[in-house]
Parts: structure tokens; sequence; C-alpha cells
């Protein structure tokens, strides 16, 4: 019976890191960078697109296909750092809890 109690003690306490975790995770603004910076994107923890910076020179018609891959490559660059930053965080919040490896939390 002791053990279940100490499991509930652990759980309540991963549930406190995890609160943290996605309070800090939600403050994160990341830089995604496309085209040697000719595309800047920053997004913020959720995801959300918070500012798109384009380099004049990319905006004539004939570069719209180009400017439109930019754009992609550089919300993906931002979104692959988000979600180191994320994995960071969450290693280092339940560094000694009984988590599976492999588990991805919902956020």
């Amino acid at each position: 019976m002791s053990s279940m109690i100490k499991m509930m003690g652990q759980i309540k306490e991963i549930q406190g890191k995890m609160e943290k975790i996605q309070e800090s995770i939600t403050a994160i603004e990341v830089d995604g960078v496309a085209g040697g910076g000719m595309v800047n994107v920053r997004l913020n923890g959720k995801n959300a697109l918070i500012k798109l910076k384009i380099d004049d020179s990319l905006l004539c018609k004939d570069n719209s296909e180009i400017l439109e891959d930019l754009i992609i490559a550089a919300h993906s660059d931002a979104r692959k750092k988000i979600e180191g930053l994320v994995e960071e965080k969450t290693l280092e919040a339940t560094a000694g809890l009984p988590i599976p490896s492999g588990f991805k939390f919902p956020f």
C-alpha cells in the first residue's frame, strides 16, 4: 500500500512540473530563418506565427513561388527549434521521475 501512496505522490509531482513546463513553453519565442535571412519568422511556444519579415527583393510577382517555399522553410526551422526546446525543458523537469522512454506529452 505504501508503494501506491508513493506513486500517487510522484504523479502529483509530475503534474506540478508539467504545469510549469506548459507555462514556460507558452512564453517561448523562437525565430526561424530561410534564404540566407531573406525570410524570418517568429513563432511562440504554441507554434503560432507572431512575426513575419520578408526582404523587399522577394516582393515581386516573379518570386511568388520562391517566397512561398522560403516562408514554409523558415516556419519549419522555427518549429524544429521549439520542439528541441520543449524536449529539453521536459527532460530537465522530469529528471529522476518514472516516465517511460519516448513518452510524448500533449503540448
